[in-house]
C-alpha cells in the first residue's frame, strides 16, 4: 500500500539536488539516520549476493580528514554524515558460502537445499570473472546502493551529495577499509543544505522525458 503520492515523490526528486555547500550546524537526526541505514541494507543486488560494506563517518575529527582525499571539497567536511560505499576485494567463494547460510538462517532451511541456487550464483560469477569483469560487477552493485540511498534521503527530507572526486586508496587507508578486505568505491555526503548554497535555486538540466524515455 503506497505511503506517498505520486506528486510528493515528483517534488522531492524536484527538491533534491547535489549539494554544494552544507550546513555544518545542523545533524541528521537519530530517527532518520536509521531509516537511511536501514535503507542501505535493504538495497537490492545481483543475485542479493549484498558485496558491500558502508562505512559512515561521522567523527569531526575524521570528517576534517577528509577534505584533503577529496581534491578539497568540503562537503565530506560540513555533512553531517558521511557514507563510504566499498565493496569486497576480492570477492570469492567464501562471500558465495557466507551469503547461502544467511539466506538458509532467514528462511528457516538448510544450506544443502540451496545447492542449486549456488550452483547457479557460481556459474553466473564465473562468466562474469572470465569477462574480467567481475571488480566491475562488485562496483555495479555499489552504485546501485548508492542510487538507492539518494532516493530514501530525497523522501525524508534530506540533502545528499554524491561524490566520485575522491582518492579511493587513501580512504581505505585512512578508515581501514583495505585491510577489512574491501574497497572504495564512492562516497556521500548527507546532511542539510547551507542557506547560502546557490546551487539549491539553480534550475536542473535533464533532456525531455520523450528523448530519455521510449515506450515499447
Amino acid at each position: 500500500m503506497p505511503t506517498m503520492s505520486p506528486d510528493a515523490l515528483i517534488h522531492q526528486m524536484r527538491w533534491r539536488y547535489a549539494v554544494k555547500k552544507f550546513d555544518a550546524t545542523r545533524q541528521i537526526p537519530d530517527d532518520t539516520w536509521h531509516a537511511l541505514e536501514e535503507s542501505l541494507v535493504l538495497t537490492p543486488s545481483s543475485f542479493g549476493l549484498q558485496p558491500w560494506r558502508f562505512y559512515v563517518v561521522t567523527s569531526p575529527e575524521l570528517k576534517a580528514e577528509l577534505p584533503a582525499l577529496s581534491w578539497n571539497q568540503s562537503q565530506v567536511r560540513d555533512a553531517s554524515h558521511v557514507v563510504v560505499f566499498a565493496v569486497r576485494s576480492p570477492f570469492t567463494g567464501e562471500d558465495i558460502d557466507r551469503f547461502i547460510a544467511r539466506t538458509a538462517e532467514i528462511r528457516q532451511t538448510t544450506v544443502e537445499t540451496l545447492a542449486g541456487f549456488r550452483r547457479v550464483i557460481v556459474a553466473g560469477l564465473q562468466q562474469i570473472e572470465q569477462a574480467q569483469r567481475l571488480e566491475e560487477w562488485c562496483a555495479d552493485q555499489a552504485y546501485l546502493a548508492l542510487g538507492n540511498f539518494m532516493t530514501a534521503a530525497a523522501v525524508l527530507g534530506v540533502d545528499a551529495c554524491p561524490m566520485e572526486g575522491i582518492q579511493p586508496e587513501r580512504y581505505d587507508e585512512l578508515l581501514g577499509i583495505r585491510a577489512q578486505g574491501y574497497r572504495t568505491i564512492v562516497v556521500a555526503a548527507a546532511g542539510y543544505r547551507a542557506t547560502d548554497d546557490k546551487y539549491a535555486s539553480v534550475p536542473k538540466v535533464r533532456f525531455a522525458k520523450s528523448d530519455v524515455v521510449v515506450r515499447l
